[in-house]
């Protein structure tokens, strides 16, 4: 069975190795004080800079998952009132949870079919945080490096929080233009599920101690504190720092990568159209380029996924209220070329198929 679900996701073939060598170097028996882990963190977050181009100044630290930096943002910022730009259920459902913590915070939903107006954010000028999600995993939108430095213009006193978990890793990202970046490792990462990523800038750290809410186990605060000589908070999710050292050392630099997803993308969609497949975002500039949604009548949806399965690819389910009418498609790195062109040619047997039937 491929899997073309957008995470967790296909991981690299070579995983299997990696967690051999894992075992044999007995890194996963070293307690997370210790020199070996400490020589681990700090080479696999040198590398995070060396391929993702990740600033110097910025510091990388390790969490569980991306779910969990909701958690770390909202208490280490828990007096920051914020404020969430979303257009789909996963920037929806980090504002939800902000609210638990502050009651008060509020959102702006705007269409996923229309590019982000500046002109119509009416933020307090107060705001402490500004939260977006850079690729909305439920219905393949995007939004882009340039305009999320938009944002940061607009609200130059604020932290500028980015949901980047189906981008980081598979699109090159300008880190610069926000101040706190985060993502799960089983997208674009090629890695099983069990860890996250969080990417501060010197102004959310600074930010961060001023607050000094580090009364929180997993403040920012207190996290950083660690992280100055490579260590975390709690006792880390050591196997996937290991892989994820291992395939950092492996895969292309940034830029070729993301590259290459972009073209990658163009050319499935363009098969898609003329399978009579259409993508639920409709604007090409707003489409996302590591997951794609293909919108149809529900029964057909629901057909084409049960077909996709007998012959060994597995599509994603639609996700919120696009749930019954799509599917998805990873276009994650650790997809393969070949793995694209067998789907693609399979949805082109089932379409010839189909129109027979008409």
């Amino acid at each position: 069975m491929i899997s073309f679900y957008p995470g967790p996701s296909k991981i690299y073939p070579q995983i299997s190795e990696y967690m051999q060598d894992a075992y044999n170097s007995d890194i996963l028996s070293a307690n997370h004080r210790s020199p070996e882990f400490v020589a681990l963190s700090k080479q696999t977050i040198e590398l995070m800079r060396e391929k993702l181009n990740v600033p110097s100044n910025f510091t990388v630290f390790f969490t569980s998952s991306a779910t969990e930096c909701w958690e770390i943002i909202g208490q280490s910022f828990i007096s920051e009132f914020s404020y969430h730009i979303y257009n789909g259920a996963f920037g929806e459902k980090w504002l939800e949870y902000r609210k638990k913590l502050m009651p008060n915070a509020t959102g702006h939903e705007f269409s996923v079919h229309r590019m982000l107006g500046l002109n119509t954010l009416n933020a307090p000028q107060q705001t402490g945080m500004v939260c977006l999600t850079q690729n909305e995993t439920s219905n393949g939108s995007k939004v882009s490096n340039r305009l999320i430095g938009k944002v940061k213009t607009r609200f130059p006193k604020s932290i500028i929080c980015v949901d980047a978990t189906s981008s980081m890793a598979g699109e090159e990202l300008k880190w610069k233009n926000a101040d706190i970046w985060y993502a799960s490792v089983q997208k674009c990462f090629g890695l099983p599920a069990g860890m996250g990523i969080m990417v501060c800038s010197p102004k959310a750290i600074e930010k961060a101690l001023q607050l000094n809410h580090n009364q929180h186990y997993n403040s920012i605060a207190f996290m950083h504190e660690k992280m100055q000589v490579w260590q975390t908070t709690y006792t880390p999710n050591v196997l996937n720092i290991f892989l994820l050292n291992r395939v950092l050392q492996s895969i292309e630099p940034i830029q070729v990568v993301s590259e290459k997803l972009k073209e990658r993308a163009f050319k499935t969609r363009k098969r898609l159209e003329r399978m009579k497949l259409k993508d639920l975002v409709l604007l090409p500039r707003l489409r996302s380029n590591t997951v794609i949604s293909i919108k149809g009548e529900p029964s057909k949806i629901q057909e084409i996924k049960k077909l996709a399965k007998e012959n060994g690819f597995l599509l994603g389910n639609g996700y919120g209220k696009w749930k019954e009418n799509t599917f998805r498609i990873a276009n994650f790195p650790a997809i393969t070329d070949e793995e694209i062109e067998s789907l693609l040619e399979f949805l082109e047997r089932i379409s010839v198929a189909d129109n027979r039937k008409l």
